[in-house]
């Protein structure tokens, strides 16, 4: 299959606000390209430098944002709307710089596009012990590493986004020992790994998106973990009648709102429910939600624009 490809020009505190808008204009997925954010993340406490310095040094001054949408009946449908939904943005202010919002186009081929991104992607240590390999880089584990093997493919979840990177650890702070875990709306399956690396003895990893399931699946196969990580197609709410020590959901904060609720029953008492992909403006209306839902935030982390809340029942 051949992707219509759409870069936008921002800035780091607008290349959060651009790739919700181009993914729900409907993109399969979205790549970002910051100088900040590379560096940034290689230079947290106790994490070491493992960008090459010419993959850097070839990187753009300004931040793009490339969304790619299949080339198929739907893609100048998904482009107009798109390109309407950036042109409000031009019309906003937003309290911060988005830059010119500039749109490049493009049409590149599958194979394309999976050797274009990789040459960003290196071994990531995203908390205390979960360290993110790629699986065409090699990397030199430590007594205390975890790690999980991961091609996400054109699924959401390669450890570097700051959504993924507090859910997994507050996955470290909560996963205990044989516990069950629900990992909804899970994209490469990250998440559902990690649990399953932390000692979780069974998971749950579901997700509307038949390419997301797809890449979970081979991502469970790839670390061996078919025994204890299960990926299933749907909604957890029309999908799964079983219960969770734990619910992760990185997605976003509307769907949020809606699904604290109906979890509830999904969850055994004492469980904890991990919400991520809350934007800052949006965190209010997710405790507000919670609130009404019957649960009480015990955790809470800020990274960027994103905000990760852990919450129990009563």
């Amino acid at each position: 299959m051949n992707w219509q490809k759409m870069t936008v020009h921002t800035t780091t505190m607008g290349a959060d606000l651009v790739g919700e808008l181009l993914l729900s204009a409907g993109a399969n997925g979205i790549q970002v390209e910051d100088r900040f954010d590379a560096l940034s993340s290689q230079k947290k406490d106790g994490m070491w430098d493992m960008i090459d310095e010419k993959v850097f040094a070839d990187m753009p001054d300004d931040v793009r944002v490339t969304a790619y949408f299949p080339e198929d009946g739907s893609a100048a449908e998904k482009f107009h709307l798109a390109e309407e939904k950036l042109s409000a943005l031009r019309g906003q202010d937003p309290g911060f710089d988005v830059g010119t919002l500039q749109v490049d186009t493009d049409t590149v081929r599958d194979e394309d596009w999976n050797e274009n991104w990789k040459k960003w992607y290196k071994p990531l240590k995203v908390g205390n012990r979960i360290v993110i390999k790629p699986t065409w880089e090699s990397y030199t584990e430590q007594p205390e590493d975890l790690v999980i093997e991961l091609d996400p493919g054109m699924a959401f979840g390669t450890g570097s986004h700051e959504t993924t990177a507090m859910c997994v650890r507050m996955l470290e702070k909560n996963v205990r020992p044989g516990d069950t875990c629900f990992d909804v709306g899970c994209g490469s399956g990250i998440l559902a790994l990690a649990a399953a690396r932390l000692g979780a003895g069974e998971c749950l990893a579901i997700d509307l998106d038949p390419v997301a399931v797809r890449t979970a699946r081979e991502n469970v196969a790839l670390n061996g973990l078919a025994e204890r990580v299960r990926v299933e197609e749907g909604d957890l709410l029309e999908k799964e009648s079983g219960t969770a020590d734990l619910i992760v959901a990185n997605i976003i904060a509307d769907v949020i709102c809606y699904l604290c609720r109906p979890a509830r029953r999904f969850l055994k008492d004492g469980g904890t429910f991990i919400c991520s992909g809350i934007i800052r403006e949006k965190e209010a209306d997710v405790l507000h939600a919670l609130e009404l839902s019957g649960y009480r935030v015990f955790d809470r982390e800020e990274q960027g624009e994103w905000v990760c809340l852990a919450a129990r029942q009563g």
